[in-house]
This record gives structure tokens, C-alpha cells and sequence, in this order.
């Protein structure tokens, strides 16, 4: 064999091996890139556990406190409630829009309930104006909306409430902004536990979520 026919021989073994070389390549990178797609599609994929509640799960806190006079002037402290399930609802007199509709959406849920079930439940509309809200127009509000029995008023200075509006994440009214419309559940050892927009809130969800807190409030 000629020294040119080796040559051509050696040049096309030599590409031959680079081809295989390439090729074995490719395959291993093709090998790993759908792994690494199909990594990432499960793990975007992967679910936590389901929560019981039909509300929005509230960030876990530790327990609130607050001390403010209802309408009737007297003293409600959140301390002295443990053990029982709380709604709270922010709420002013004049308000003929969302602030009815969730007391009434409260209402219906709380008649949803059996008696001793309501009997572990407190259910309060805290005032978000206290510029204008008064004893006798919280009781106006309760009474005008047949909600006595249901829902007490909560009161105070802007000074006394601003702590609890932080609290629970409560905007108050004011003359350029309305104030934000939810509803918030506290468990029987005051933490919040549940919040509900208005515009989700069903009193067949409201009294869910109420069971719950009470059968653990109960268990506890």
C-alpha cells in the first residue's frame, strides 16, 4: 500500500472517531437536558398540603391583644376570650355598602351554626372610623340591620384602634380612600387564623371554617 493510500486511510479513521466522539457527546447532552426539564416541571409541579379552611390562611402570628368598649360602653378584652372563636369585621355607622353586607353575610353564617357552636363564637364589627363613629350610631347600625345578638360594635379613639388595625392588617375610612373589606378569624388562643374578602365571603364558607376553629378551640 502506497504511503498516500495510509494517509487517506488514517485521515478518514481519524474522522470517523471524531464523529463517534461528537455523536456520543450529543447523545449524553440530550440525555441530560430533558432530566433536567423534567426536575423542573416537577418541582413547579409539586403541591403543599391542602388547607381544611375555605378562607385565605393567615400568616402565623402570635396572639393579639386588645381592650375596647363596645356599644353599650362596656369593656371587651380580647385576653379574657380565650377559648373562643372571634370575628372581627372593620366597620363604620354610615357605611351602606360592604360593611352591611358582610354583617349580614356573619349573621347568616352564625345561623348556620348550632346553639353550641354560637356559643363559642364572638363576633365584632371594629370600628374603622372613629372620627364619626359613636355609641348611638354603632347601636343604630346594629339595630337598623337586625344584627343584635349577633355582632357587638367595637369603639375607640383613633389612638386606641390604630394598634388593632395594624394588627390585623385593617386600612381605616377616610374621606379619599374607602377602607379594605375582609373578615378576620381568630382561634380560641387569639391568633389569626382565617381571613375573607368580601367578595369571596359566603356564609356557608364563614360557617366552615367557624366549625373548625370552634372543634378546635373545643379540643383544646
Amino acid at each position: 500500500m502506497s504511503a498516500r493510500a495510509r494517509l487517506v486511510l488514517f485521515v478518514i479513521a481519524l474522522l470517523a472517531f471524531a464523529g463517534t466522539v461528537v455523536a456520543a457527546i450529543a447523545a449524553r447532552s440530550g440525555d441530560d437536558e430533558p432530566a433536567a426539564v423534567v426536575e423542573e416541571v416537577n418541582a413547579a409541579g409539586v403541591e403543599g398540603p391542602r388547607s381544611p379552611y375555605k378562607g385565605a390562611v393567615r400568616p402565623p402570628a402570635p396572639p393579639g391583644e386588645f381592650a375596647l368598649r363596645n356599644q353599650e360602653g362596656e369593656l371587651v378584652r380580647l385576653a379574657d376570650l380565650r377559648g373562643t372563636v372571634v370575628v372581627l369585621s372593620p366597620t363604620y355607622a354610615t357605611c351602606d355598602e360592604t360593611c352591611p353586607v358582610a354583617a349580614q353575610q356573619i349573621r347568616g353564617a352564625l345561623d348556620d351554626l348550632s346553639a353550641a357552636e354560637r356559643d363559642r363564637i364572638r363576633a365584632f364589627a371594629l370600628s374603622v372610623d372613629p372620627a364619626n363613629d359613636t355609641p348611638q350610631l354603632a347601636q343604630e347600625f346594629l339595630l337598623g340591620r337586625r344584627l343584635r345578638g349577633y355582632l357587638d360594635y367595637l369603639l375607640g379613639t383613633r389612638r386606641e384602634l390604630q394598634p388593632v388595625w395594624r394588627e390585623y392588617g385593617f386600612a381605616p375610612q377616610t374621606d379619599e380612600r374607602e377602607h379594605n373589606s375582609y373578615v378576620v378569624l381568630l382561634d380560641g388562643e387569639g391568633r389569626q387564623r382565617v381571613g375573607f374578602p368580601v367578595s369571596f365571603l359566603t356564609p356557608e364558607a364563614l360557617a366552615h371554617d367557624l366549625r373548625l376553629l370552634v372543634r378546635e378551640a373545643a379540643a383544646g
